[in-house]
């Protein structure tokens, strides 16, 4: 009982509330977004290439997005930004329950994905600015954490509730962030953080801030970092499912089976984890990581069994426990003091992987095979260090 009391002293009320609020969140996204192409289809008489240009649109938004959202939280305030994002997010979830025409459909698609480029990554630096440097390791972790319970139980409730053939689900969503808002609203006044927010005096320009972004260097390669690790990661969503099925009997049922072990493995490791990995650098857990990125993504390669990717998939797992995390405490020790919404809001032009990702993987499925796509996106992740080494070493002589 001491040791629950010592824990919950030992963070900002505000930083739990969004944690929790993260993982409702999440809860409730995905419930409904990963089933958006579904629900457009039965829903609307868009063609399938107009269903995924719409579908995929949020992406590219947030991907450009998230600097703009990071920059106006410095000027304005961590609140300003959070709520109006936040309350906006809300009216796009109804929105999608509502609408039917094709282009109100893309703005909201659009709106989805700004909105969370500009709440998640301000809401990130909202509980580093309340956290002891020391704890924010284990604060980014608890938070993705929250993310994978999420992502886990989010889908089941949306194939209960009868995601792609009806809006409930989306409007269910959109309440939730509406309820979201309103707490978190209650709470921040409760607890001051107009206050905490008011003691900073500097305040930052977009201009000022793009100056910044643009002139370090070392965020650059951070950030292509980020990229490079985006386009091995993106492969477990969209290439692996692929190379099972041509490759083994029951590959869709492998595919299920290996994701679910995947969102177990992160909820089970993540803090004993995490416990060990704050002890270190965080450059420890990034290089680690991406070595265990890259012997799981061979594992898929060569593995001849579901024992084999089983292990494959535990050991890709830690790999991403370790490695998402350590990034954003990596990128929390470069950012100045005012201009941290504007780089965590930069961050997200990390996203590109994903866009990047997706496109090279089914080029090398199609004319190469499932081993060889293995094989060279182990090698794109283990290539991912050298970015993060050389900006992490011109770091360290910007501090000397």
């Amino acid at each position: 009982m001491g040791r629950i009391r010592q824990f919950l002293q030992s963070y900002h009320p505000i930083v739990f509330s969004l944690l929790f609020g993260h993982m409702i969140s999440r809860i409730a996204t995905s419930m409904s977004m990963p089933f958006l192409a579904l629900y457009l289809s039965s829903q609307t008489d868009m063609s399938k290439a107009m269903i995924g240009f719409v579908a995929g649109a949020g992406a590219l938004a947030g991907t450009f997005g998230g600097f703009f959202g990071g920059a106006l939280s410095d000027r304005y305030g961590r609140r300003v930004i959070m709520f109006t994002s936040l309350f906006a997010w809300s009216g796009v979830f109804i929105g999608f329950s509502a609408m039917k025409e094709p282009v109100l459909l893309l703005i909201l698609s659009l709106l989805n994905g700004l909105c969370r480029s500009w709440f998640e990554p301000v809401a990130q630096v909202l509980m580093a600015d309340l956290t002891e440097p020391e704890r924010r390791f284990k604060v980014f972790s608890m938070r993705y954490l929250m993310t994978n319970i999420g992502v886990s139980v989010g889908p089941l409730i949306g194939v209960w509730l009868g995601t792609g053939s009806g809006a409930l689900p989306f409007l269910i969503t959109g309440l939730v962030y509406l309820a979201y808002g309103i707490v978190l609203h209650v709470m921040m006044i409760a607890f001051g953080i107009k206050e905490i927010e008011g003691a900073k005096k500097e305040r930052a320009t977009i201009a000022s801030a793009w100056k910044a972004v643009r002139d370090d260097n070392v965020l650059q390669l951070f950030i292509l970092g980020s990229i490079v690790v985006g386009i091995g990661y993106s492969q477990l969503d969209v290439t692996l499912g692929q190379h099972l099925q041509e490759s083994f009997r029951n590959g869709v049922k492998m595919f299920a089976a290996l994701m679910s072990i995947n969102a177990v493995t992160v909820i089970v490791m993540q803090l004993p984890l995490s416990r060990l990995a704050e002890k270190r650098p965080p450059m420890f857990s990034i290089h680690a990581g991406n070595v265990l990125f890259a012997v799981g993504t061979l594992g898929f390669a060569f593995s001849m069994n579901m024992a084999a990717l089983v292990v494959s998939m535990i050991l890709f797992t830690i790999g991403e426990i370790l490695n998402y995390p350590a990034g954003n405490l990596l990128l929390d020790q470069l950012a100045p003091e005012h201009l941290r919404g504007s780089y965590f809001g930069a961050q997200k032009i990390g996203n590109l992987g994903q866009f990047i990702g997706p496109w090279a993987g089914g080029l090398l499925l199609g004319e190469f095979g499932g081993r060889v796509l293995f094989i060279v996106m182990a090698l794109v992740l283990l290539s991912a260090s050298y970015f993060y080494r050389v900006g992490n070493r011109k770091m360290e002589a910007k501090a000397n």
